[in-house]
């Protein structure tokens, strides 16, 4: 149920939000604007990203790698590397976790927050944030790549209710049902074997004649009997009703059309792994792009604009692989030097240096930890606990969690301005005594936050059904004086949902997340009650953003809720909005019903 142990929080990190880009502005207060400044901000968490981190902060650059979603980038989502130089075997989560240690020992500042603009003219570059504005010489973009959509018939309709993009998050809503994969690279490759575990059968539909993956990448699917490859295979369009039923197919060849219905009344997944599209929309304008989005740069990886570097996925090439992402990061960084020392000895001012970990002392190590734990003002940025220690009910705080998520655990509760309550709703299964002992941890190592009450009901009672609405077992969030702040998690805030949970309390009690005012009075604004209801998986990695999203809006208006539930533990509400995919957004117990990630501002337009 739970994720392995992990860091919880990134390093210190405190955006300066008065950026002014001009450089004689900068130069008129060297230590301030060196206290305020970054040589490079890296936009994007990625392998990429972090392996320029590495290089730029062993290099003594003072640099931040910026990253909206997690840390790692799409490749955390592998579950099998075999083809990395050195690392006979892995996972992609394992891989970018070393890196983003390695990153964080040279020096390297990490901030959980989503690049909402950039200012790249000017000897000094600016990168608003959703935690701040960054001032910067210079701007790195390893912002990667998204799921590409194909735009067919039926494709947004269903999205959600069988159309998937999520092999990892939404696999299992397709138990014994027939699961149809797009694509014929790597990613339907391999998630196509994934899939087979839950799926009656796996039919695969690429457009080209064979795979276009290695061979050896491409073996699983071809091996596995559950599993069905269809060449020069297209989809024309989906049909059905509040779930899919029908499926049009045409042989790009022959023109044959080919219809599938599925049986005996039922549903089937259609997962689109058909490549991805590069995340640059924020620079349209900004620096030159290609027809297909993609970053033009020369031949030192800088962009049209001097001082804007790019690698990674988000630049133009033909083989996209870690191996390449990392040996272009590592080359770019290296030629961004020049840049950085340039700036420095033109306009007089040199960031501060990052502290490594690697040639420091122990003493200083711990010094350096301590102080970053003090006085950072990011919110945060990771999450891990582990299965047998949350069964535990009797459990130590150190059991649940490592020493170093303990240290920064306490440091966002030593920043909270008000006091909470946790209100806690039990039934008599496992998962309700998991809850209660993990809460008990969390109340355990602050005084701010306590447990009010426990209810105990009937496990025939907790499921939401007919006249009851308890959904146990819950845990709602009240402020200590009574007061109920729209917050509850139902099952246990585990794996990828322990972040957006502490954020959460975190939000309640203040100061909160940063946003600008115009945001902040668009969600005070909001005068008619509005219960938000975000079903989430605790393996998804797209479902923490619109779960922060949601409950950073309620914790500013009373007139909102949030409420949180790990959908493998409420069937039934699956079951009664014909949920296939998560995260599921549902508003006002289904008078408007959303899927996908989803910002605060994105959140407020599906609310208002």
């Amino acid at each position: 149920m739970f994720a392995p142990k992990e860091s919880f929080m990134t390093s210190s990190v405190s955006p300066n939000t008065a950026a002014n880009n001009t450089s004689t502005a900068a130069a008129t207060d060297n230590t301030t604007a060196a206290d305020n400044l970054y040589d490079a901000v890296i936009v994007g968490g990625g392998p990429a990203g972090l392996t320029a981190a590495i290089y730029l902060a062993r290099a003594r650059y003072r640099v931040l790698v910026v990253e909206k979603n997690e840390f790692g980038g799409q490749i955390n989502l592998t579950n099998e590397v075999v083809n990395y130089p050195g690392v006979e075997r892995t996972s992609g989560r394992a891989l970018t976790t070393t890196m983003r240690k390695q990153a964080e020992a040279f020096g390297a500042e990490l901030l959980l927050a989503e690049a909402t603009g950039f200012e790249l003219n000017g000897d000094i570059k600016t990168v608003h944030t959703t935690q701040g504005d960054l001032r910067c010489f210079g701007v790195l973009l390893t912002c990667g790549c998204a799921p590409r959509t194909l735009g067919f018939p039926g494709e947004e309709t269903f999205r959600g209710r069988g159309v998937a993009y999520c092999a990892t998050c939404d696999g299992e809503f397709f138990t014994g049902k027939d699961i149809f994969v797009v694509g014929g690279g790597f990613a339907a490759a391999e998630e196509s074997v994934f899939l087979a575990k839950y799926g009656t059968h796996v039919h695969i539909l690429m457009r080209t004649d064979d795979f276009t993956c290695a061979a050896s990448a491409a073996d699983g699917a071809r091996a596995n009997k559950k599993i069905t490859i269809h060449p020069n295979t297209e989809v024309v369009e989906v049909t059905g009703d509040s779930v899919p039923r029908s499926l049009k197919m045409r042989n790009n060849k022959t023109g044959e059309e080919i219809v599938y219905n599925a049986p005996n009344g039922d549903t089937f997944g259609l997962f689109i792994l058909a490549g991805y599209a590069p995340a640059t929309g924020l620079l349209c304008g900004l620096i030159e792009l290609d027809h297909a989005g993609n970053i033009n740069t020369d031949k030192h990886n800088q962009t049209s604009v001097e001082g804007v570097y790019a690698a990674g996925d988000v630049t133009i090439k033909n083989l996209r692989q870690v191996t390449t992402a990392v040996g272009e990061a590592a080359r770019t960084a290296t030629e961004m030097e020049r840049h950085l020392a340039s700036m420095q000895h033109k306009l007089g001012i040199i960031p501060q240096h990052p502290v490594s970990r690697i040639t420091a002392s122990r003493e200083d190590r711990e010094l350096a930890n301590t102080d970053a734990n003090a006085t950072s003002t990011t919110a945060p940025a990771g999450s891990a606990i582990t299965a047998d220690s949350a069964s535990n009910a009797t459990a130590t705080a150190t059991s649940l969690f490592d020493s170093n998520t303990i240290s920064q655990l306490k440091s966002v509760f030593d920043r909270m301005q008000r006091s909470l309550v946790f209100k806690l709703t039990l039934d008599d299964r496992p998962i309700s005594q998991e809850l209660e002992a993990y809460c008990k941890q969390i109340v355990s190592l602050t005084d701010k936050i306590t447990i009010g009450s426990t209810t105990k009901v009937s496990t025939s009672n907790a499921s939401g059904d007919t006249d009851s609405d308890v959904y146990a077992p819950s845990v709602h969030i009240f402020t200590a004086d009574g007061n109920d702040t729209g917050l509850a998690f139902h099952g246990v805030p585990g794996g990828h949902e322990f972040t957006p949970f502490v954020l959460g309390l975190y939000n309640a009690a203040g100061p909160g997340q940063a946003l600008d005012d115009a945001t902040r009075t668009a969600i005070q604004a909001i005068k008619k009650p509005t219960k938000i209801q975000v079903l989430t998986s605790l393996t998804c990695t797209m479902c923490p953003d619109t779960v922060v999203a949601a409950q950073r809006i309620a914790s500013l208006n009373n007139a909102i809720s949030a409420e949180v539930y790990d959908v493998s533990h409420f069937g039934q509400l699956k079951d009664r909005y014909n949920v296939m995919s998560v995260p599921c957004i549902i508003i006002n117990d289904g008078e408007k019903i959303e899927f996908g990630r989803k910002s605060v501002e994105q959140m407020l337009a599906i609310i208002r």
